[in-house]
């Protein structure tokens, strides 16, 4: 069996579902429905957009188990993203109904040209970290061998004042 870390992330609403909140809900539902095991799941936070969009969005994180490789789950989630309404083309960043992410894995690290894991941005987004640190504060970082809490707080702590 094979662990991840799932960010998901939302900022549109959708006919079905409804606000992006919802949608996140929706979304762990599906994996649910998919035979994926959901071991954990964060509260749902509220962040700034990156990039042009300027819609908030709804984040959240979720420690899976599932027997599914990182290629088979990638197309798992772009399956649900797609049956959400989400679009690959165009602008980067845009407003979207569902982003489903490969942060970790209980493998490693995984690098071809359609996945790299850990998700290489990872370490630089408190939308990801806030999350992530409720359902995994302990998980190590294979690449810089800190936790997931440890992360966060170089992320988020303060400079400290000049003397």
């Amino acid at each position: 069996m094979n662990r991840y870390v799932i960010a998901l992330g939302s900022n549109q609403r959708h006919a079905r579902h409804g606000s992006p909140q919802a949608i996140l809900r929706a979304a762990l539902a599906e994996l649910d429905a998919q035979g994926v095991t959901m071991h954990s799941a964060s509260p749902i936070l509220r962040s700034r957009p990156l990039g042009p969009s300027l819609r908030e969005y709804a984040n959240g994180a979720a420690l899976i188990e599932t027997v599914l490789e990182p290629l088979q789950l990638l197309d798992l989630l772009q399956d649900i993203e797609t049956r959400f309404g989400r679009r690959r083309r165009g602008q980067r960043w845009r407003a979207r109904t569902l982003d489903l992410d490969i942060v970790l894995w209980s493998g490693g690290g995984w690098a071809d040209d359609r996945l790299t894991v850990p998700h290489p941005e990872f370490r630089k987004r408190a939308f990801v970290l806030r999350p992530a640190v409720s359902v995994t504060p302990g998980w190590r970082d294979p690449l810089t061998g800190l936790t997931i809490k440890h992360l966060f707080a170089r992320l988020t702590r303060r400079a400290a004042p000049p003397r």
